[in-house]
Parts: structure tokens; C-alpha cells; sequence
């Protein structure tokens, strides 16, 4: 029996691209979710938005849903106190790719920066963050109510910008 051997296919590989540091603050703030469950198994859902400069957590909203109004009312929040980004850099979930946002986004005069789909590597600074998110705050707690985890979010924020150490930034906390 003559069976025909196909040769493998060689992918290839495009050279990463380094993320850019921004050169301020409010230049480019990244956004992403995460998930966890309350004691009682219900799912819920935080939303993170960090700026890339100084790494400073911007906010963290937590809920069982966070749709695309939800987004920009915590967006706006941060911008009242905060000033206007740049960017918002994100990955490409429904929330993310809302016609809501982007109207929003354009009206403001902010730019989305959309990474390739399964490139998370491309948010890699949101990602770090998630990842100690994480490990020092979700990882530590069983939350018996959506309040409860909220006011330990921001207590927790409170503590990471101010007193945690930012290790990139050679022991510089984050304000």
C-alpha cells in the first residue's frame, strides 16, 4: 500500500513586537476581565483597567454581569478624577467590541487599540496585573456577596498603588 507522507507545514513566525512604554501617564491604560465565584457558586466578574506607564490600578468593578454600559460608566468614573487616556488598549471580548464602546471611545477622542485574537502576550502589562490580582487579593478571600468582594477590591487597589511596591519600577509604588 503506497500512502503519500505529507510534509509537516512550517509556520512562520513573526517577530514579536515589543510593547511600547508610554512616555506618560494617560497616554495608554489597558483593560481586562477576570472571573471568580462567590461561596455559594455563583460566578462573578471584575473588570480591571490599569495604566501602562506607572502601572497604577485605575479601578477594579466587580458584579455577576459587566456589559458594555457598565464598562463605560466605571471608564468615566476613573476619567473624572483621573483625566482622559490616550488609548485603552483591549483584548477582543463582546464588551470590548460593542458599538456602545466604540461610539463612546470616538466621542471622546480615545482611541481602542484591539489585540490580535488569542495574543494576550499583546496586553502583557493588564496581564501581569490580572495575575497578581489574582494571587494577592481573589486567591486569598471566599466572598459571600458581591458587596463584600467590591469593598475588598478597593481596599485592596488602595493598598497596591500605595504601599506594594512596584518591582519594575526599581521600588517605586505605582503614585
Amino acid at each position: 500500500m503506497n500512502l503519500r507522507i505529507k510534509p509537516k507545514k512550517r509556520l512562520v513566525r513573526e517577530k514579536p513586537v515589543p510593547l511600547a512604554v508610554p512616555d506618560g501617564p494617560n497616554m495608554t491604560w489597558s483593560m481586562d476581565f477576570m472571573s471568580d465565584q462567590l461561596a455559594d457558586g455563583r460566578s462573578f466578574r471584575t473588570l480591571n483597567v490599569l495604566d501602562d506607564f506607572n502601572r497604577e490600578g485605575l479601578g477594579i468593578e466587580v458584579d455577576i454581569s459587566i456589559p458594555a454600559l457598565r464598562v463605560i460608566r466605571t471608564l468615566e468614573r476613573i476619567i473624572e478624577w483621573r483625566g482622559t487616556p490616550l488609548n485603552i488598549r483591549v483584548d477582543n471580548g463582546p464588551e470590548n467590541v460593542s458599538s456602545a464602546l466604540q461610539i463612546w471611545a470616538s466621542r471622546r477622542g480615545i482611541g481602542l487599540e484591539y489585540i490580535q485574537p488569542g495574543k494576550p502576550q499583546q496586553n502583557a502589562y493588564v496581564e501581569r496585573y490580572n495575575r497578581t490580582v489574582r494571587h494577592e487579593w481573589l486567591g486569598q478571600y471566599i466572598f459571600e456577596t458581591i458587596e463584600e468582594a467590591q469593598d475588598h477590591a478597593t481596599r485592596w487597589l488602595w493598598t497596591y498603588n500605595n504601599e506594594r511596591p512596584n518591582m519594575p519600577s526599581v521600588e517605586l509604588h505605582p503614585q
